[in-house]
């Protein structure tokens, strides 16, 4: 399941274990929520033949899963994620959501009648992602729903599945 973390980084496919570059605790988090969000794109190209269907389906952000007790208050609440007295803050615009919020996708996905015949698509908000072209303006905090290009592009998703 990915996350929007994916816009900390790319997969670096060059470089997966920082060897060769300093560590980035951001960016070692949004390679494996980009691997997330690419692998069900190259998934679906296998299965499809089968009638095996695979989405990458981003609940929101639920601040309140235990997910994020290592990370410090001060981040989460410049992220906007919790108020100043912790309490988490639901936003569906901004994907802050709580728990039955973000399954919401999940079962969206599921029986969808809008994805038949589509695989391989980065789900949020029950509906399909947009591809978000702005990279700098992503990066930069927007408040914008989407997927970056590299988080479901096809040769990158094909190469994943060739990582050992």
């Amino acid at each position: 399941m990915p996350s929007r973390g994916f816009r900390f980084s790319p997969v670096v496919f060059d470089d997966l274990h920082f060897e060769q570059r300093p560590y980035d605790p951001f960016a070692a988090y949004g390679q494996p929520k980009t691997a997330n969000a690419l692998f069900p794109v190259e998934l679906d190209r296998r299965g499809r033949a089968d009638g095996v269907r695979a989405f990458a389906v981003h609940p929101g952000t639920i601040i309140d899963t235990g997910l994020a007790e290592h990370v410090t208050d001060d981040v989460i609440r410049a992220a906007g994620a919790v108020d100043e007295e912790g309490h988490p803050v639901r936003d569906p615009a901004r994907l802050l959501n709580a728990v039955p919020q973000g399954a919401a996708t999940s079962v969206w996905c599921a029986p969808g009648p809008r994805l038949d015949g589509l695989g391989g698509v980065y789900c949020e908000n029950c509906d399909i992602g947009p591809l978000v072209v702005e990279e700098a303006a992503w990066r930069a905090g927007a408040e914008t729903a989407g997927v970056l290009p590299y988080a479901v592009d096809p040769e990158a998703a094909a190469r994943l599945w060739e990582v050992r």
